[in-house]
């Protein structure tokens, strides 16, 4: 296996990762990401026992214990940028020896579950109902800078997609990756499940405007009009694409479970959503130690 050179794999000098500051001992097998930092106090109030605290930047993250089993809460901030980095030192912690620089010889796949909130674009999902990604559409562009990305794509599904939508050829080509099969059949009981849509943005790649228009003002109609197989795209949010299409890449378990606080379609939002983000927290925690 090659060493990694020092700018490539930056570890600090008390051994922990660069940017969100953990040492291969903080991490658990399962880990819950949030955009949120406030969000990791908020499931780590569940825990029986904490043995890990760290925080830098937007990156806060709490290891301990629920029900007997250990569990990691990250916060990863906003975007796939963002995804991109706590993906990858995840994976350095999980897969690489950080003294030697070396890959280890045994894969360590770990379960990493997003606890999000998120716009619905489908008028018959209610607000407040929790949203599960089957699968990211990424009108992002993250994916395509890495080689073998386009294995893990459902190809049929992005076909089907470009002979719907006539997407715009200056925006990135969107592509379409399926979530963990065995973390979508736990959660699907409890949740309405749909395509998520991830953008690079809160604004405009969103189909919102302000002052600047929009280059497709169709945009929002093409996702929400879209049927492949019985899918449709449920919401909009800027994270799942990149966890999904890495999370594949590298070997590990990847869902996306969303608070849907608000209604593109009908207008709807829910400004006191706190309490229904609690009820979600509690849903998953249940659900990964039962």
């Amino acid at each position: 296996m090659p060493l990694l050179a020092e700018p490539d794999l930056i570890v600090n000098n008390d051994g922990s990762v660069y940017h969100i500051c953990m040492k291969p001992e903080d991490l658990a097998d399962t880990v819950i990401v949030v955009g949120d930092p406030q969000r990791v106090h908020e499931i780590s109030d569940h825990f029986t026992g904490i043995d890990h605290r760290a925080s830098n930047r937007e990156f806060i993250s709490h290891t301990g214990y629920h029900k007997g089993k250990r569990i990691t809460a990250l916060s990863t901030g906003i975007g796939t940028d963002n995804c991109d980095i706590v993906m990858h030192e995840l994976d350095a912690l999980a897969n690489f020896d950080l003294k030697t620089r070396v890959q280890k010889t045994v894969h360590r796949s770990l379960t990493i579950i997003r606890i999000g909130t998120s716009g619905s674009i489908q008028a018959d999902v209610p607000v407040n109902s929790f949203g599960l990604s089957t699968h990211a559409v990424g009108l992002d562009n993250l994916l395509h800078f890495y080689k073998g990305a386009p294995g893990i794509f459902d190809q049929e599904m992005m076909a089907a997609f470009a002979a719907h939508a006539s997407w715009p050829q200056d925006l990135s080509k969107p592509y379409f990756i399926k979530g963990s099969e065995r973390l979508i059949e736990l959660f699907r009981p409890h949740t309405v499940a749909g395509i998520t849509a991830t953008a690079p943005g809160f604004y405009g790649p969103q189909g919102r405007f302000l002052r600047l228009q929009l280059t497709d003002p169709e945009m929002i109609h093409k996702l929400q009009s879209f049927r492949h197989k019985g899918h449709r795209i449920m919401n909009f949010e800027m994270e799942t694409s990149a966890l999904y299409g890495l999370g594949a890449l590298m070997g590990h378990e990847m869902v996306t479970i969303c608070t849907l606080i608000a209604n593109r379609a009908t207008g709807e939002y829910n400004p006191d959503h706190k309490k229904v983000v609690l009820e979600l927290i509690e849903l998953v925690l249940n659900q990964i130690t039962r």
